[in-house]
């Protein structure tokens, strides 16, 4: 009984000794490990810095092995893979962050917003979409309703756009009702296919109601009455558009002249185009105005004075259509105004322009001015490539 009792009273002061040096040596291991974890991190950012992302992934991995608790980490191993192009592994790894049970509240909300522009990129748009409507109510709840948007855009759901846009405007983000109303405008034309034309009479309400400025819901009702046959509506539709969007006017003035005609409003409404015409002058106002007068020397006359105020290709063309139906020379005024649009046209075509970077000019260069690069321009001018 003496002899176990001496080598008990032996064995607990080396017990003791054993437990205080293993405690030690994990110490020791743990700092060995926490020194050797920011060493890892850093030379993973040089490493990314110098634009060389495979070294920077694999120094990342090393510092995650050695720091599997460091969410940082992970979050930049992720976003790596991702801006790769390894769209899988960026999801595994922001994943995985998404089901640790230790993880704060705002770390988890951003590995999901993380796994959210995974599936975005990655073109898995119906996960991408229940990624960020889990982040309703969270810090990224606006990031996430405006990557919303551009899904419901790219998959052409209006209705679902409609109410994210405005769950955006209502919270403050920004104003959204001119988007709002183009929404609005594609389901009108969506209800027109499908021959719904109720349906389309109620969105372009809305639309107009959502953005009461907005040209397009004009544009849109107007061309709806045209065609089917309500002139006297569409020229209302298209005086409201005139008055308070002159340039958007141009998209209609054709239809305008031709639903004039038909409503006997053909005087009032040449007045109007010419108006219009005398302060920002195109060739869509010269053919509506051309549809009202038809006069072959009035036309002429037009089109003359409009060459030389606008020597464009498009007036151009029209003098030479014109000259070949009535079988009519050029007069000099004609023929002058016609080598000036024509020479007008032609001069950014008379250029070279380097394959490298796009840098043109009217000069031959051996060496690119832009990027400095030897022999990058063709020899050739670029009308003739």
């Amino acid at each position: 009984m003496n002899f176990d009792l001496q080598w008990l009273l032996l064995g607990l002061p080396i017990a003791f000794a054993l437990g205080w040096i293993g405690s030690r040596m994990d110490l020791w291991q743990w700092k060995r490990e926490q020194k050797d974890s920011p060493k890892a991190y850093f030379k993973g950012l040089n490493l990314l810095l110098n634009e060389q992302q495979d070294k920077a992934i694999d120094a990342f991995i090393e510092a995650v092995q050695h720091d599997p608790d460091t969410t940082d980490l992970h979050f930049a191993l992720g976003n790596l893979f991702r801006r790769r192009g390894e769209y899988e592994r960026a999801v595994r790894v922001h994943q995985h962050l998404v089901s640790r049970a230790d993880l704060p509240r705002a770390e988890r909300d951003r590995a999901q917003h993380a796994l959210a522009q995974d599936f975005m990129k990655a073109g898995l748009f119906d996960r991408a979409e229940e990624a960020y409507k889990a982040l309703e109510g969270t810090a990224f709840d606006t990031e996430a309703r405006l990557a919303l948007l551009t899904l419901h855009e790219r998959s052409r759901d209006w209705h679902a756009a409609v109410d994210v846009a405005q769950k955006l405007e209502h919270s403050g983000t920004a104003s959204f009702a001119a988007r709002i109303a183009h929404y609005w405008c594609e389901i009108a034309l969506e209800a027109d296919a499908r021959q719904q034309s109720a349906q389309a009479d109620e969105a372009l309400r809305s639309a107009r109601a959502a953005a009461p400025n907005a040209a397009r819901p004009l544009v849109l009702a107007g061309q709806r009455a045209h065609s089917r046959g309500d002139h006297a509506q569409a020229l209302q539709l298209w005086g409201e558009l005139l008055a308070a969007h002159p340039t958007a006017f141009n998209l209609v003035t054709r239809d305008y002249a031709t639903s004039a005609l038909a409503s006997g409003e053909q005087a009032a409404a040449l007045d109007r185009l010419q108006a219009l015409y005398r302060r920002a002058p195109t060739m869509d106002l010269l053919a509506a105005i051309a549809t009202l007068d038809p006069a072959p020397t009035a036309q002429r006359h037009r089109l003359l004075a409009h060459l030389q105020e606008q020597p464009t290709l498009s007036a151009a063309q029209e003098l030479l259509r014109q000259m070949t139906s009535e079988g009519t020379p050029l007069s000099a005024d004609e023929a002058q105004s016609l080598r000036t649009a024509v020479s007008r046209a032609a001069k950014p075509l008379q250029r070279y322009r380097c394959a490298a970077c796009g840098f043109e000019a009217q000069h031959y260069f051996w060496q690119c001015p832009g990027c400095l690069s030897w022999d990058s321009y063709p020899p050739q001018r670029l009308e003739d490539l």
